[in-house]
């Protein structure tokens, strides 16, 4: 049983549909990604998924228990933790506030482990987090997202707009939580990062999945990074 499973998902705002019968699921302990062209449906199938926009059609499972349409507090509850676009921290509390205000207690991810997965956050732990580079912030909108105890980490742009040195040591965490078996889903343009830590590919284009495989199948066939992810 995958630990997320979405089936036939329909989407979109207002009049206008979005996503078109897609489909993809994340098993425990396995990192997938959701690829494409900027306007193809990844945020919007991440919003859907964490119940931030309600589904047309189409169903969300988590553990085999259907969440569509469920409120983004049960979907937290549930063990999904988002990562959102554009960071989005709490920019008039400080890092240890913004920490905090999401904590789960008694879990694997407290203070103390995530001040030690990024020592720069300790370091800053009373600053506001307006007041962190970009990099910073992103930084703690990951150990934000740790300290619900997720069962699944969702990143969306997980290293848009950061400077070369700190997407690699995002890419490193990444990789550091893979190797403790944390399940992900992450959304990124760094095809050859993502080729690195991934298990699976889900390609969009125009709001439907048209391939999935894994890295070595996506090697063998760069007509799918042509076709559907240069820009």
């Amino acid at each position: 049983m995958s630990l997320l499973a979405v089936e036939e998902l329909d989407a979109g705002y207002g009049a206008a549909q979005v996503l078109y019968g897609v489909s993809l699921a994340v098993a425990a302990g396995e990192v997938v990604t959701l690829i494409g062209r900027n306007g193809m449906g990844k945020t919007t199938t991440v919003r859907a998924i964490m119940g931030l926009l309600k589904p047309w059609a189409g169903r969300i499972a988590v553990d085999g228990q259907d969440m569509t349409g469920a409120a983004p507090f049960r979907l937290g509850r549930a063990g999904l933790g988002l990562v959102p676009e554009g960071r989005q921290v709490f920019p008039t509390l400080s890092v240890e506030e913004n920490l905090l205000a999401a904590a789960r207690a008694g879990m694997r991810w407290d203070l103390a482990a995530v001040y030690a997965f990024f020592p720069r956050l300790a370091e800053r732990r009373r600053q506001g987090a307006q007041a962190l580079s970009g990099g910073e912030q992103q930084m703690l909108a990951i150990a934000r997202a740790l300290m619900t105890n997720p069962r699944l980490l969702i990143l969306d742009e997980a290293t848009e707009g950061l400077a070369p040195m700190v997407r690699a040591e995002i890419w490193e965490k990444l990789a550091a939580l893979k190797a403790e078996g944390e399940a992900i889903l992450v959304i990124d343009k760094n095809i050859a990062a993502l080729s690195r830590l991934a298990d699976r590919h889900v390609v969009l284009e125009k709001g439907r999945v048209v391939w999935t495989g894994n890295a070595a199948a996506l090697a063998a066939d760069p007509g799918v990074i042509d076709r559907y992810l240069h820009l």
